[in-house]
């Protein structure tokens, strides 16, 4: 089966123009009061170019980090036609993907892995220094 990689780049450069353009849009345009401080982190289209995921990276100094999530979705769900029309006329072309925006929590999944594993490697480094030293009874002997 022939690879079709002319597909893949433009599926490819499609996904970063959508990028580029929704991300501007969340920075300065939309107005929705549910909208916090986010960016697009990445857009994944779907094989057909038909529809899109878009994913969302809420700001993590939000004290409510779930809640702010939720409402940030909810905003640009609600702003979807909206940033239809204007990708469509941005970007110049005769379909823009359906969109369907999505919370990436990957960097604080990632944030909070090497977290626990620093704590571990520190927890290891201890045992083994303990593990090393000679006891203070054994020294005096």
């Amino acid at each position: 089966m022939p690879e079709h990689r002319a597909r893949k780049h433009h599926q490819d450069r499609v996904a970063e123009a959508l990028r580029e353009e929704i991300d501007a849009m969340i920075e300065g345009e939309l107005t929705d009061t549910r909208i916090e401080s986010c960016h697009i982190s990445e857009v994944v289209l779907n094989s057909g170019g038909k529809s899109a995921y878009v994913y969302v990276v809420v700001d993590s100094k939000v004290d409510d980090i779930e809640k702010a999530e939720e409402n940030t979705v909810a905003g640009l769900e609600a702003a979807k036609g909206y940033i239809h029309i204007e990708l469509k006329a941005r970007l110049g072309v005769r379909h823009v993907p359906e969109l369907s925006f999505l919370v990436d929590r990957s960097g604080r999944y990632q944030a909070r892995i090497d977290e626990l594993m620093t704590r571990a490697r520190q927890r290891q480094k201890k045992a083994a220094r303990t593990a090393t030293q000679p006891s203070t009874t054994e020294a005096s002997s």
